[in-house]
């Protein structure tokens, strides 16, 4: 026994270079898995079962009520002053379907025991209140008793927003429809439909229930002292004792026979081919780990590439513009498998249906073809080995991995180590039909199957509009006049609790490291600036494990402007077309078989000390060390052979790209509007614009019928765009790999270098046009999307570190206050672009539209107004270094420093800044205060929400929003 703990399992594993121990705390029976290494990103969570009742969401409210306070911490938001005052590299808490988490990371220590000490005491110890419930969740607001009552919350806001998109309602139907006499028929997020049924009484039930050390499991990852994380679990832990917590999710009993469901969801007026269709099976149990690799596998086999039988068939039907459905997921208990086509008409729904079963069986009865299993087998262990999670902590990666089996009752130290698993599946590819046995078994031999039907509905937001109204005001029609005097209290006192400030005692509680515990200087990314093969080449000397990653970039100033609408889907083009040798199937299997994988995005930004944008498409390519002739012999055919002549084919790229934009208008509006306020301001505004925005959106509709009406210019426009952009002199290369693989690898590359043509290409003149205008982009949403900004610059700002501190304070004070707490906004935000100039009020799926305006007009006023201590200026400083220096694996540390090569962005540069940042005063707040009142006088405004919210807008404001349907 060590500090409380028994051990049950110590086992190394070998896959990820890990120690792993799992134990159990005698007195109270929590679980903790121990993941010891030399990963400096180290990773903790807390997790607790917490099945559903219903669909009021008190899984989710409760997730955002147990970090609004607590015993040890009594602030009204820990959770906010952490994220001004912690180096975190993730920070956040997340609801599942059957559980709820709490997790984070840093590669400081002592910030990585002080977030642990206020997440752990935040959930054993909530000040969860009746008025927490009634910000998070809902309640009924009331400013004056001849208004009608309206419901405000947090979670009730942010599932309106959630839920004015296809694909929720697509993916709820199909839990429901799946698992009727389980907890997965409900909605753990929350339906605002049937969240003001939750009571405060459920609500501290539920907590009281779940929230217990014996119903927790209890998780770290990383470098930090393997004893120490037993002694101070055993401290938070020992005041409890042991208690018996029935979390268990029941089976879902198998059906005898496949059903069929529809469902509507809120739509635009436009309803032809908006039809959603998924056919969905529920398969074996997450415990089974090998079955969960195999289908992993199968997966990626039947969906994960452009190659891909079942993905294909589905695209090439023409009945749908894009796939859709989840395939594989292993994420509760009985696992499942969706798949299907968006956009379609709703006439097709059988055909579709239809062409689902008779793909899988032409695979089962026929076969598979060997190369793709080859080619899914490779990217799989491929995937599984390089462990590349970007951004997203390791750590945190293999819990949300394994989760599943330990909450479930399997092993979680087995789930983590997937070298067993895999190479089971490779023995069973060699014998019999492994695969299409597979399928037969688990998809068209079972029963337990259900289509789902999701129909497109114009008026359903306005019939839950007049719904909540009708409930609202027979809620007030059937209270007395002390209840409505009660309603009319209970508003001025959250009002007041929202405006009420933190005591400096309070906020002292919050344990934070001071400015002197940071470095003084940047730790810059190796870079060597020398020419291979002819073409300009940045090379980082970064241990990568004997993975080579090569970023091939092309400089989108050779492109007329004119081509530009066009960049991502030529980059796709690239991949997905097939070159003179192979068709798109055949180069899709031999990427998945030979290299690590290629992707294209593009690359935009301002130069720094001028106005211009620097703009490029980068292709993004890996391999081992060993396949790096494969990995360029690829890039190679592609480059100068892809065969652009396949107008079908191309439409696919088209509608797809179409089909994904469309659908990411509500989960990213904050980006959309971001992006559009930005094309008014700056050149590289302007040309993200054109290549990501709603003028893109635009383009690509038209280009769809271009394809069929004239194909011929189509094909002339990207046969053009490959002899401006391929070219020796218009090429950048960019290695991250170690010296002495590099001296491998460097005369391959000139090798492929050489091949590229010496055309000489002149830059493109462009001259955009950046009108300056108030706009309103209306889709059928009931929630918002609100940006405001200007150039700072353009008002006399002179550029100075410490605005890194101040604009983010701003965020996560101010913003947070006036647009999350008080508006009722699941988010308000603002940007600021030390190479342009550009300043950006940003929320997200807010109820409000004047009222976010009118917060963000008095944020200078604010911070005019801030008299902030020593102790808090130094925890803004914090808070601001901890994004700068945000861990970075080896790969995103190459391309970053590519990016600042690209802008100008010297390290001399960056270490000015971080000087500044580090002594910022109240004076820079107050210098910063005067730039945001100047730009109140020279910002534009660009909303995305509903065309009602913007038509009242526009009613009082004398039309200052011109309005353009989206959606």
């Amino acid at each position: 026994m060590s500090h409380g703990f028994e051990l049950l399992a110590d086992q190394h594993v070998p896959e990820l270079n890990t120690r792993a121990r799992l134990y159990r705390h005698l007195k109270t029976g929590a679980e903790l898995l121990s993941l010891e290494n030399d990963d400096e990103n180290k990773s903790f969570g807390i997790t607790f079962r917490t099945p559903p009742e219903d669909s009021t969401g008190l899984p989710h409210i409760l997730e955002h009520s147990v970090l609004c306070g607590s015993h040890k911490y009594p602030v009204k938001e820990p959770f906010v002053q952490l994220l001004k005052s912690s180096v975190n590299t993730f920070l956040n808490a997340i609801t599942f379907s059957d559980k709820t988490s709490y997790p984070f990371a840093s590669t400081n220590l002592q910030d990585f025991y002080n977030l642990l000490d206020v997440y752990i005491d935040a959930v054993f110890y909530p000040r969860i209140t009746p008025e927490t419930l009634m910000q998070q969740g809902w309640h009924y607001e009331l400013e004056d008793s001849s208004n009608p009552l309206i419901y405000k919350g947090v979670v009730f806001n942010e599932m309106k927003g959630a839920l004015s998109s296809p694909e929720p309602h697509l993916a709820r139907a199909a839990s429901r429809g799946l698992f009727p006499d389980t907890i997965y028929a409900n909605f753990s997020g929350g339906d605002p439909v049937v969240m003001p049924d939750l009571t405060y009484e459920q609500f501290r039930n539920f907590y009281d229930t779940f929230y217990h050390p014996s119903n927790a499991l209890i998780y770290f990852y990383g470098d930090d002292d393997p004893e120490e994380r037993l002694r101070r679990m055993d401290g938070y832990l020992s005041a409890f004792e042991r208690r018996d917590v029935n979390a268990t999710v029941e089976l879902q009993t198998r059906f005898d026979e496949p059903r069929r469901i529809r469902h509507s969801y809120p739509s635009g007026e436009d309803t032809a081919k908006k039809a959603f269709l998924t056919v969905n099976w529920m398969l074996g149990e997450t415990v089974d780990l090998d079955m969960k690799m195999a289908f992993t596998v199968l997966n990626h086999i039947l969906l994960g590439t452009p190659a891909s039988p079942l993905r294909k068939a589905l695209l090439d039907s023409r009945l749908g513009e894009d796939v859709t459905g989840g395939g594989y997921s292993s994420q509760i208990r009985q696992t499942t498998f969706g798949v299907g086509l968006k956009n379609i008409d709703l006439a097709d729904a059988d055909r579709v249906e239809s062409l689902v079963l008779e793909t899988l069986r032409d695979l089962a009865q026929n076969g598979i073809d060997p190369l793709q299993v080859e080619a899914s087998l490779n990217t799989i262990e491929f995937n599984l080995r390089e462990n590349n999670t970007g951004q997203f902590p390791r750590g945190l990666a293999l819990l949300f991995g394994m989760l599943p089996t330990w909450q479930h009752g399997g092993d979680p130290i087995r789930a983590l180590a997937f070298e067993a698993p895999l190479q089971k599946v490779r023995e069973q590819v060699n014998s019999e039909r492994f695969f299409e046995n597979l399928i037969r078994q688990h998809l068209l031999d079972n029963p337990h199957r259900v289509t789902v039907l999701l129909e497109p509905d114009p008026e359903m937001n306005r019939q839950l509009d007049e719904a909540e109204k009708e409930r609202l005001a027979l809620a007030k029609e059937g209270m007395a006049p002390s209840d409505v005097q009660a309603v009319l209290d209970n508003t001025r006192r959250i009002k007041a609790l929202q405006d009420e400030q933190d005591t400096p005692e309070a906020l002292a509680s919050i344990p934070s490291l001071r400015p002197s515990d940071i470095e003084r200087e940047n730790k810059p990314t190796p870079l060597a600036e020398l020419e291979v093969g002819g073409v300009n080449t940045l090379y980082h000397d970064l241990f990568t494990n004997g993975i080579v990653y090569l970023d091939v970039a092309f400089d989108l100033r050779a492109l007329p402007a004119d081509l530009l609408p066009l960049v991502n889907l030529f980059g796709r083009a690239l991949i997905e077309m097939g070159t003179e040798s192979e068709d798109f199937v055949r180069l899709s299997q031999r990427i998945g078989s030979r290299t690590g994988g290629i992707t294209a995005n593009p690359l935009t930004a301002t130069r720094f000390g001028t106005k211009d944008a620097t703009a490029w498409l980068v292709l993004r390519a890996k391999s081992t060390v060993p396949q790096v002739g494969d990995l360029l012999a690829v890039l190679r055919d592609i480059l100068l052979t892809t065969r652009f002549d396949n107008p079908e084919r191309f439409l696919q790229l088209v509608l797809r790209q179409k089909a994904g934009k469309e659908a990411s208008l509500v989960p990213s509006g904050h980006q959309v509007v971001f992006t559009r306020l930005a094309s008014q301001l700056t050149e590289a505004g302007w040309v993200s614009e054109q290549i990501n925005g709603i003028d893109n959106l635009l383009f690509t509709r038209e280009l769809a019928a271009a394809v069929e009406q004239d194909w011929p210019s189509v094909l002339a426009k990207l046969e053009a765009m490959r002899t401006h952009l391929i070219t020796q002199t218009n090429t950048l290369f960019n290695v991250t790999l170690d010296a002495a693989n590099w001296q491998t690898v460097q005369p391959q590359l000139a090798e492929f270098a050489a091949a590229l043509p010496e055309d000489e290409v002149e830059q493109a003149v462009w001259s955009p046009e950046m009108t300056r205008k108030n706009e309103g982009l209306t889709i059928p949403a009931q929630v918002n999307y609100v940006a405001m900004g200007g150039n700072l610059y353009d008002v006399g700002y002179q550029l100075d570190g410490s605005a890194e501190v101040i604009w983010r304070y701003l965020r996560t004070t101010y913003l947070w206050d006036k647009i999350r707490v008080q508006g009722g906004a699941y988010g308000g935000f603002c940007v600021f672009d030390r190479a342009s100039g550009v300043f950006s009020y940003l929320s997200y799926r807010d109820p409000n539209l004047l009222g976010t305006m009118e917060n963000y007009r008095n944020a200078a006023h604010f911070l005019h107004g801030l008299e902030l201590s020593d102790d808090e200026v130094g925890r803004a400083i914090i808070g601001a270094i901890g994004d700068i220096d945000a861990y970075q694996l080896p790969d995103a540390k190459g391309y970053s420093a590519m990016q600042r090569y690209l802008t100008g962005d010297t390290d001399a540069m960056r270490q000015q800044m971080r000087e500044e940042l580090l002594t910022t005063t109240m004076e820079d707040f107050y210098t910063f205060a005067q730039a945001l009142e100047a730009l109140n006088h020279q910002s534009n405004v660009v909303v995305l929400g509903s065309n009602d919210a913007v038509e009242k807008a526009n009613a009082e404001r004398d039309n200052f929003l011109t309005v353009q349907k989206v959606l």
